[in-house]
């Protein structure tokens, strides 16, 4: 799958992503606007979608249809948009601006972005336990509830947020830069792919396989973001304008370094390739997403260190 093709794919996911989140919101009017109107903040305009599309694209790899997939796809872009709104926070990590706008509650009180989080975590739950749901086997629905759940909570996105928040301004090891990463950003990514696979009824060995390139992807995709973010410090230069209070976070960059992180994410593409071999042509789009994520940080540190240079 070429640049272009790509970007075509992702644009034609997100524009289908975006509708069913539209009409997921049209259902509740009334009293409700208030907050409806905070928790759209959070979703639109979004960011790339990546999670949900690994759901559509996990799925469509072992044959499912998008329509019986786009719920469940839904559900896991509402926990990440809860996660972010919870996230930026100033209990949490006191970000001022998201995508170069304000964050949720900086708009509409810190109050009213808690609730537009909690909101958008328990109508992720509804989404996925409502009627249109009910032409999948009620065992099915069970399990798949069951691992967003497990990917949400204290075992994933939640337990991995504990953890980030209790190494802020500490010196950390690797592992715990690793714990982090594999459940506050690893957890969803995880089962946004296992979720997609398990609707389209993959066997046992093939969901074993998509587990791996997940759990392999979702630790690239933190790193890969920890490394843009210390290339933009670099090339921003010190004291630049970033919106958010800083903190000494837990990265891969603070802990092994650049060079270090980068040959990571190397080793990591390699693995997630490894993993999708045996799928051939049909595996081509999560190839080309998982390449995506990866090189981007890689090719961007090259850029970097050429003009530190220069």
């Amino acid at each position: 799958m070429t640049p272009p093709e790509l970007a075509d794919y992702l644009q034609r996911q997100r524009a289908a992503i975006d509708r069913a989140l539209e009409q997921f919101l049209k259902v509740y009017g009334g009293q409700t606007q208030a907050i409806l109107k905070a928790m759209r903040y959070g979703l639109f305009p979004g960011g790339k979608r990546i999670r949900p599309i690994l759901t559509l694209t996990a799925g469509e790899m072992f044959g499912a249809k998008q329509k019986e997939l786009m719920p469940f796809a839904c559900a896991v872009e509402l926990i990440h948009a809860y996660s972010i709104i919870h996230d930026d926070l100033p209990a949490m990590d006191n970000n001022d601006l998201r995508r170069g706008e304000p964050t949720a509650h900086k708009v509409f009180g810190e109050g009213m972005a808690l609730l537009a989080g909690d909101g958008l975590l328990t109508e992720a739950f509804h989404l996925i336990s409502g009627p249109e749901i009910r032409r999948l086997p009620a065992e099915l629905v069970l399990r798949l509830i069951h691992e967003l759940s497990h990917a949400a909570g204290v075992a994933g996105l939640v337990g991995g947020q504990a953890v980030d928040l209790e190494s802020e301004n500490k010196d950390v090891d690797l592992a715990t830069v690793e714990y982090i990463h594999v459940r506050k950003t690893g957890a969803l990514i995880l089962a946004a792919l296992r979720i997609g696979a398990q609707v389209a009824s993959a066997k046992t060995g093939e969901l074993q396989r998509v587990s791996k390139f997940g759990e392999y992807l979702g630790l690239a995709f933190q790193i890969a973001d920890d490394v843009l973010d210390n290339i933009g410090e670099t090339l921003a230069g010190e004291g630049a304008e970033s919106g958010r209070n800083e903190l000494k976070k837990a990265t891969y960059p603070s802990v092994v370094g650049i060079v270090q992180a980068t040959e990571r994410l190397q080793e990591l593409l390699k693995l997630c390739d490894r993993e999708l071999v045996s799928f051939g042509p049909s595996a081509e789009p999560l190839r080309a997403i998982a390449k995506h994520i990866i090189a981007r940080a890689i090719q961007d540190r090259g850029r970097a260190a050429e003009e530190s240079i220069l």
